[in-house]
């Protein structure tokens, strides 16, 4: 579907108040220390604190790290679009009627968003792959 390299099944895509702010720093930054992310976070939290958020980030398969010299340097997994994407799908998912649901999101588009999606579906065939007639993008 996504065409990700990683094929571990997602988790719990769903963030804390404070997992959410990490995640926004490491997708604008991609790749940070944690001193680093302490200071974009305006220096109120404790070193300990945010060890603790990113082990649990790395948990739900979200960020990696890697050490560099002394100190480990952590990146998102997967960009903010990707992340997105599956949290709509795991909404869906507990959804009891999916088409509903799918239909009621479209309805909230505003016209570019239903544009870009029109022109995603007319050039694609039903199985998702593309239109052999479409030409390339």
């Amino acid at each position: 579907m996504s065409g990700t390299e990683d094929s571990r099944p997602f988790q719990q895509v769903r963030l804390g108040t404070l997992e959410q702010q990490v995640m926004e720093q490491l997708w604008e930054h991609e790749e940070l220390t944690i001193r680093e992310l302490i200071s974009g976070l305006g220096d109120h939290h404790a070193y300990t604190t945010i060890a603790t958020v990113l082990s649990n980030l790395g948990r739900k398969d979200l960020v990696s790290g890697c050490r560099v010299g002394r100190s480990v340097r952590y990146r998102p997994r997967h960009p903010r679009s990707e992340h997105a994407a599956r949290l709509m799908e795991q909404a869906l998912s507990s959804s009891n009627d999916r088409s509903a649901s799918i239909l009621r999101f479209v309805k909230g588009m505003d016209d570019r968003e239903a544009a870009l999606l029109r022109e995603y579906l007319n050039g694609h065939d039903g199985t998702g792959a593309p239109d052999p007639g479409s030409a390339p993008a």
